[in-house]
C-alpha cells in the first residue's frame, strides 16, 4: 500500500487560489476513480475535483470555507501500489491550516453530508444565553377585568412597553405598584404570566453564519468595488408608456410561439445603441496598469438574485440579439444561475450592467458597479402617475426611474448624464430602437 497525494489542479488561466465549499468525502472512505471528491470555487464559478485514482480517504487538506493555493495538497489517499508519495519524502505544500484527519472524521462528515448545491454554509445555533430567572407564574386577569394602578404607575409601564392586563398586583385590592413592574420588567418580557401574550415574548437565540462560498465572493466583490471606486449616481424619470404598450402588442401578437418580451431587452436594445456614441461606458478599468479597454461589443452582465447570492450572467455580444433572441438568452441565463448550472464563460467578461428588482425596484436606487466595469444601469419599477400633456390635459403615463452609476475616475459626469438622456430618448420613442 501507498500514499498518494491530491493537489489543488490548476483550473483556470489566472487563477491563484480557491475556497473550499464542500466535501463530498470523508477519511476512510473508499472512492473510486472519477469520483468527485471536493467543490472549489473561484471567483466566478464552481468547479468539481475528480479523483485520479481509486483509494483510500486518509487526510483531507483542510475545512470547507479554507482558501487553498493552486497546488496544494488536496486530499490524501491509501491506494494500492507505490502511490506518488514516497516513504520519508517530506509532505506536500500544504495550506496554513492542519490536514483534517481521521480524529476529525466527525465533525468532516457533518459538512460533506451538507448540501452540495448550497454554497453557503447553513447557519449555525449558537448556545442561548442563560436567562434571567423566571418569576413564579401568575393568573392572567378575566378579559373585563380591568387594572388597577395609579397615574404614575400606567405611565411607567407606557414607557416600559408592559400591558398591565399581564401584571399581577400585590397592592391592596390587587393594586399594580412600582416593584409589580420591575419584578414583571425583570422576567423575559411578560414571562411572569402564564397566559402572557407571545407576540412580546423575548427572543434569546443567536445565530452564527459562516460567510463562506459565493457569499464571501460576493462580500468581497461589494467590497473592492466600493473601495477602489469613486461611485457617483445619476437619477433619470423616463416615460415608458409607448414601451409598454409595444411589448404588449407584441406578446399578443406572438403569443407562445417567441420567448416572452419583458422591459429588459428593450433596455439592453438601448444600451447597444447608446454606447456608440458613449464608448467610454462600455469599458472596464485595469487599476493596476491604470488602462481602460473600450469594447466594441457590447457583453451586458444581468444581476440576478439566486438561492445562494447574487450572481452576474452575461449576454454576449448583446448588439447581435433582436428583442426575442435576448429575452431568451436572459430566460436561459436566468435559469443557469438559479439553478448552479452558469459556467464560467456565462459569469464573466461582461463590458456594462443591468441591474434590476422587477416589481420590488423601489423608486431610486443606487446600484455598486460590477468592477472592473465602469458603469451600470438599475431599472426601477413602473408606476402610473397622473401628467400634462402638451395640451394641457391630465392624462395618466407610466414612468421608470433609470438609476445608473459610473466610475467617476473615467467617466465624467456630463458624459455620463448625456448617456442616460439617450438611454431615455430611444425607450421613449421605441420606434427608434429598430431604426438604423
Amino acid at each position: 500500500m501507498g500514499a498518494y497525494v491530491i493537489k489543488m489542479p490548476d483550473i483556470g488561466e489566472g487563477i491563484a487560489e480557491v475556497e473550499l465549499v464542500a466535501w463530498h468525502v470523508k477519511p476512510g472512505d473508499t472512492v473510486a476513480e472519477d469520483q468527485i471528491l471536493a467543490d472549489v470555487m473561484t471567483d466566478k464559478a464552481t468547479v468539481e475535483i475528480p479523483s485520479p485514482v481509486a483509494g483510500t480517504v486518509t487526510t483531507l487538506g483542510g475545512p470547507v470555507g479554507l482558501v487553498m493555493a493552486v497546488g496544494a495538497e488536496l486530499i490524501r489517499l491509501e491506494v494500492e501500489g507505490e502511490g506518488n508519495l514516497k516513504a520519508g519524502s517530506a509532505p506536500a505544500a500544504a495550506p496554513a491550516t492542519k490536514p483534517v484527519t481521521a480524529s476529525a472524521a466527525a465533525s468532516v462528515a457533518a459538512v460533506a453530508s451538507a448540501p452540495v448545491a448550497a454554497p453557503v454554509a447553513a447557519p449555525t445555533p449558537m448556545a442561548a444565553k442563560p436567562a434571567a430567572p423566571r418569576a413564579p407564574a401568575q393568573p392572567r386577569r378575566a378579559p373585563d377585568e380591568k387594572p388597577i394602578a395609579s397615574p404614575a404607575v400606567r405611565r411607567r409601564a407606557w414607557e416600559l412597553g408592559i400591558e398591565l392586563q399581564f401584571v399581577q398586583g400585590t397592592g391592596p385590592a390587587g393594586r399594580i405598584t412600582h416593584e409589580d413592574l420591575e419584578a414583571f420588567a425583570g422576567a423575559p418580557h411578560g414571562a411572569a404570566s402564564a397566559g402572557a401574550d407571545s407576540r412580546y415574548a423575548a427572543r434569546l437565540d443567536e445565530q452564527a453564519i459562516p460567510v463562506l462560498g459565493l457569499r464571501r465572493k460576493i462580500a468581497q466583490k461589494m467590497q473592492q468595488a466600493k473601495r477602489q471606486i469613486p461611485h457617483f449616481t445619476y437619477v433619470e424619470e423616463v416615460d415608458v408608456t409607448e414601451l409598454e404598450a409595444l411589448r404588449q402588442r407584441l406578446n399578443q401578437q406572438h403569443g407562445k410561439a417567441r420567448a416572452k418580451l419583458t422591459m429588459l431587452p428593450f433596455l439592453a436594445r438601448a444600451i447597444v445603441i447608446a454606447v456608440r456614441e458613449f464608448p467610454q461606458v462600455n469599458a472596464r478599468f485595469d487599476d493596476e496598469a491604470n488602462v481602460v479597454t473600450r469594447y466594441g461589443a457590447v457583453h451586458i452582465g444581468m444581476a440576478a438574485q439566486t438561492d445562494a447570492g447574487l450572481m452576474v450572467p452575461v449576454i454576449r455580444h448583446a448588439e447581435t440579439l433582436d428583442p426575442w433572441a435576448c429575452a431568451a438568452e436572459i430566460t436561459r441565463l436566468a435559469e443557469a444561475a438559479r439553478t448552479g448550472k452558469a459556467g464560467r464563460d456565462e459569469l464573466s467578461g461582461s463590458t456594462i450592467t443591468i441591474t434590476s428588482l422587477g416589481p420590488l425596484g423601489g423608486i431610486v436606487t443606487t446600484p455598486v458597479i460590477n468592477h472592473p466595469e465602469v458603469g451600470i444601469v438599475g431599472v426601477n419599477r413602473i408606476v402610473e402617475r397622473p401628467m400634462f400633456d402638451r395640451d394641457g390635459r391630465v392624462v395618466p403615463r407610466l414612468l421608470m426611474n433609470l438609476s445608473s452609476s459610473f466610475d467617476h475616475r473615467v467617466v465624467d459626469g456630463m458624459d455620463a448624464a448625456l448617456f442616460v438622456q439617450r438611454l431615455r430618448a430611444l425607450l421613449e420613442t421605441p420606434a427608434t430602437l429598430f431604426i438604423e
